[in-house]
């Protein structure tokens, strides 16, 4: 199924809730290939409209022509065109280059009340209905609507209920039209598609409560027009577009955007059928050349296949030891930090577990391999940048900082430990690789990850850039400090 290319002609809004920009953002969620043409630059936002300006037509007929002379155009939606040499324009140009769908909302009345459609202009959008398959008035434009359509002959335009009005405009200008009840009260907010025959189909919704409803009809328009292309069914593309205004609607408030009447959210439906990417997943991934060239460094290849020189070994154990004592201090001031914030007991247990853990491992396991053996060995430089590192981040007056320092600990060892694999018997380096591989490190890599991406979730973007590049920097310590044992003793090296 191709992606339906649709146009947008409309004026713009600096804020992005109404006008192309809104167009753009609805008919992009509803999988349409989005294109636009400007009638008019709005200076607006969510608490009206300051001053519009209209540029020369001629220049709007040379942006018509550059998209249909190159693309081939699906459907169309027209929004707001202001005066009447632009309604002129674009009708005629409709007339030229009609594709087989064409919505037409009749930007008359913004939601704020402001006129955005001249007198001279209303008169002569008769013509440009009548290339129209839809009208999407609002209901006071439905109103206006009725007036063009000579409701002043037949009955009073303020007295005709909304049905009665669409009714008469739709058998006007041959077009369907939508009736929409964003305006009327009550829990509901039904809409009504009339034909030009009279028959009508009502598609209902609750009514949502909120204030930030700017823009809605422009989305609405170009969310139908986009349906309406790849359905090839008027009923289907309102049917379709109906609930997930709702959704827009409901997640409008979240939005934040601007103190007035703000917009919807046009991404609510696709955000929710998104997976949640943890934020250290993303961490994660950006250090994939360093994991990479991690794996491939002399000293872990040597780890692997037993090559490694026993003294080379003895002298990275010594500076492990170095770097889990100073390590062991870090995770016991993040269990002391979980305590005292009330992040929980089981944070600070399993800090504390760590940090307990840390001071085992620096005490039996690396005595017994060092066998008295560089046991006395001075902090390389690699191993002080790392330690000055994980300090920078533990002064940094934030726990998650130093949280998120201290996790590719867990997690690059964990991962190497996976890409080494089991050990066969009678390896030289058995043991060691074993508690890279050991299910319960796995585990507790697992546990510390989870933890800082509450911390990470729960930050400021500030804070998390911040946590971010920590991460990124202590995994490249890490790469340094496998490095280390086979580099000269400036600390600098090469895998």
């Amino acid at each position: 199924m191709s992606v339906p290319r649709v146009l947008a002609i409309a004026g713009t809004d600096p804020t992005g809730g109404a006008g192309l920009q809104a167009d753009l953002k609805a008919i992009a969620a509803h999988d349409g290939y989005g294109m636009g043409v400007v009638t008019a630059l709005v200076a607006q936002n969510t608490h009206g409209v300051r001053s519009v300006h209209v540029p020369d037509v001629a220049f709007l007929r040379e942006q018509l022509d550059a998209v249909s002379d190159d693309v081939t155009i699906d459907a169309v939606k027209i929004g707001m065109l202001g005066t009447a040499p632009v309604v002129r324009v674009v009708t005629d140009w409709l007339r030229e280059h009609r594709p087989p769908v064409v919505v037409v909302d009749p930007v008359m009345v913004a939601t704020s009340g402001d006129r955005l459609l001249d007198e001279d202009a209303a008169a002569a959008m008769g013509a440009l209905f009548g290339l129209a398959d839809l009208l999407t008035p609002n209901r006071a434009e439905l109103q206006v609507l009725a007036e063009l359509a000579g409701a002043a002959a037949c009955a009073a335009p303020a007295s005709l209920s909304a049905l009665d009005a669409a009714r008469l405009v739709a058998s006007k200008w041959d077009v369907l039209v939508l009736a929409k009840g964003g305006h009327d009260e009550g829990p509901a907010s039904d809409d009504v598609l009339v034909s030009p025959s009279g028959s009508a189909r009502r598609f209902t919704g609750p009514r949502v409560a909120t204030t930030n409803t700017h823009g809605t009809g422009c989305s609405l328009s170009s969310a139908i027009a986009t349906l309406a292309a790849r359905h090839g069914d008027w009923e289907l593309a309102v049917g379709v577009a109906k609930p997930w205004l709702t959704a827009a609607l409901r997640g409008a408030d979240a939005l934040e955007v601007g103190s007035g009447n703000g917009p919807i959210d046009h991404g609510a439906v696709i955000r929710a059928l998104l997976p949640v990417v943890p934020f250290t997943n993303v961490w994660w991934s950006d250090v994939g050349s360093v994991l990479q060239a991690t794996i491939e460094c002399g000293f872990l290849v040597g780890l692997r296949d037993g090559t490694l020189d026993a003294d080379v070994f003895a002298g990275y154990l010594a500076q492990d030891v170095h770097y889990l004592r100073a390590y062991e201090q870090h995770l016991a001031a993040l269990a002391a930090s979980a305590a005292g914030a009330g992040a929980g007991a089981a944070a600070a247990a399993f800090w504390t577990a760590a940090s307990e853990g840390c001071a085992a491992e620096a005490r039996d396991l690396h005595h017994r391999r060092l066998a008295g053996t560089h046991a006395d060995d001075p902090v390389h430089p690699t191993c002080a940048g790392y330690l000055a590192h994980l300090q920078e981040a533990a002064d940094s007056g934030s726990a998650a900082v130093l949280a998120a320092a201290v996790l590719p600990c867990f997690r690059v060892y964990a991962w190497v430990g996976a890409q080494l694999g089991a050990a066969p018997d009678g390896h030289a380096f058995a043991d060691w690789i074993t508690a890279y591989g050991d299910p319960g490190f796995a585990a507790s890599s697992a546990e510390a990850t989870r933890l800082v991406e509450e911390m990470a979730a729960a930050a400021t973007p500030s804070e998390r850039g911040r946590m971010a590049r920590a991460f990124r920097r202590s995994t490249e310590w890490e790469l340094a400090f496998f490095a280390m044992p086979l580099a000269g003793a400036a600390g600098e090296f090469t895998c």
